[in-house]
Parts: structure tokens; C-alpha cells; sequence
């Protein structure tokens, strides 16, 4: 009787993967999306669909997206809530005191992190072997774009609407120096991030322009400040790299398609 023993060993084991997983944040959307069985997705943030932000929001048209509240996961009854470390601490509380798993993720500021979590999140879910073909991908991805890399290191200012910059000790960051890449926030005084005003733009000078989206009209004065003559004057197209927001937004499985988007602009600018 003994195979039997062992048969129920791993029935137990299975079992013990979770079965209904609820996301609340846009990132382990992605992550959710990407490395869970169908199955396995009770529901995902009201930011799932946003195709400005989500790099998933084509894959989740049959999935359910979610309000987000307490008492909605509540309601759904799921075996696991993942989200990130800014939700909420009354949302986690409520849900946690009804006896569900929540699971809170940091936002990855370093490619090694972002590599790590994608194990993580595979391990939580019984997915590890997804995980880590995903993680053999940002891996040859990565070694795309150090071969890419400039030969002179180029100064690049990631810049966004209404003037934001990704800071020295972000993932966008890390992404840069794995480019040769120097991200010019570190010569504004800028850790995490803050936003610029134009004149600091102008007298930093920099060599790229790195932006989520091409403006092409001025929806809104932050969108307007992007179309500048200023900038218009300093970064023609060949002074601009552009890299979709949902490419790099979050720490996820968007990233091995940044990073070769990356290398092939890098290549194009030779």
C-alpha cells in the first residue's frame, strides 16, 4: 500500500497550489496573466484592459477585471490574493481576516529583482517551469543589449509627461547602465525619481530623449510640455528613443520584449 501513500502525497501536494488567484495590482496582472494556468484566474485589476499601461491588456478580454475593493475579493472567495506592497493596509487587513492568503510584491528596481520575482511568483502559483523559461528569455535579452551596448556611453534622460524622470535607483535605470547607457536623473539629484522643469532639460543637454510614447498633440498641458519647440529643437527623432509605457511600467514578462526593443533602436543609432 505503499505506492498508495505515495499517490496521495502528491494529490496533497497539487492540491496545495492555489486554484482561484485574484490580482489586485496592474503588475502581478501580468505576472498572473502570464505564467497561471486559465484556470487558475478568478479575476484581475480594474487596470488589466488599460492598453496605455498593461502590457497583458490584449490577452485578458474573457478575463473578468475586478473593481479592486475588500469586499468584492472577499465575496469571490479566492485561495490567493497577489498585489503590490502599495495596496491598501485596511484592503489587506480586511481580506487577510477572512482567512485568505495575500501576497504583496515590491516593485523591482534592478533587473536581478525583477529576475527573482518572476521565480518567486512561478513558485507561489505552481508554475516554476514557466517562470523559468520566462526568465531564460529576459536572460538572452538582456544579453542582446549589452551586446548592443554603446561603445561611448550616451547621456539619456527618461522623460515623461508633465516632465517626470525615472531616477538613478529605478528598474529604468538599471535598464540604462545594462544599455551603456547613462541616465542624466543622477546629475539632477534624482534617487527614485522627480519631475523636471524644462529649463534643467535644456541646460543638462543631454545626448537621448527616452520616451514612453511619441507625442502628437497636446491632449493635456503635460502632454503639451513634451511638444516644446525646446525639445522639439534640442531632440529631433534621431535624438529619441521610445519605449511603450507597458513595456516598462512593471517589473514582468514585458520585460524581455523592452529590452529587444532596446537593443534594436541602440543598433539603428550605430
Amino acid at each position: 500500500m505503499r505506492w498508495l501513500g505515495a499517490l496521495l502525497l502528491l494529490m496533497g501536494a497539487a492540491s496545495a497550489e492555489p486554484q482561484r488567484i485574484l490580482s489586485l495590482n496592474l503588475c502581478t496582472d501580468q505576472l498572473l496573466v502570464d505564467l497561471a494556468e486559465p484556470g487558475q484566474i478568478l479575476g484581475l485589476s480594474p487596470f488589466a484592459r488599460d492598453a496605455s499601461r498593461s502590457w497583458a491588456s490584449e490577452k485578458v478580454s474573457r478575463l473578468p477585471a475586478l473593481s479592486g475593493t475588500a469586499e468584492e475579493a472577499i465575496a469571490l472567495r479566492p485561495d490567493l490574493v497577489v498585489s503590490s506592497q502599495y495596496m491598501k493596509r485596511e484592503t489587506r487587513a480586511l481580506i487577510a481576516a477572512r482567512g485568505i492568503k495575500v501576497v504583496a510584491f515590491e516593485d523591482p528596481a534592478t533587473l536581478a529583482a525583477a529576475r527573482s520575482q518572476i521565480l518567486e511568483f512561478g513558485r507561489l502559483i505552481g508554475a516554476e517551469s514557466r517562470a523559468e523559461a520566462r526568465v531564460t528569455e529576459l536572460d538572452a535579452a538582456i544579453a542582446d543589449l549589452r551586446a548592443a551596448s554603446a561603445a561611448s556611453p550616451r547621456r539619456v534622460l527618461p522623460f515623461s509627461r508633465r516632465g517626470w524622470v525615472a531616477g538613478r535607483e529605478t528598474l529604468m535605470a538599471d535598464i540604462l547602465r545594462e544599455a551603456g547607457l547613462i541616465n542624466v536623473a543622477g546629475e539632477m539629484g534624482l534617487s527614485i525619481g522627480g519631475f523636471a522643469r524644462l529649463e534643467a532639460v535644456v541646460l543638462l543637454k543631454p545626448d537621448l530623449l527616452l520616451l514612453t510614447r511619441e507625442p502628437d498633440r497636446a491632449e493635456d498641458q503635460g502632454q503639451a510640455l513634451l511638444l516644446h519647440p525646446a525639445l522639439a529643437r534640442l531632440f529631433p527623432p534621431e535624438k529619441r528613443i521610445v519605449l511603450r509605457e507597458s513595456l516598462t511600467v512593471c517589473g514582468g514578462p514585458a520585460l524581455a520584449e523592452a529590452l529587444r526593443k532596446l537593443a534594436a533602436l541602440l543598433r539603428n543609432r550605430a
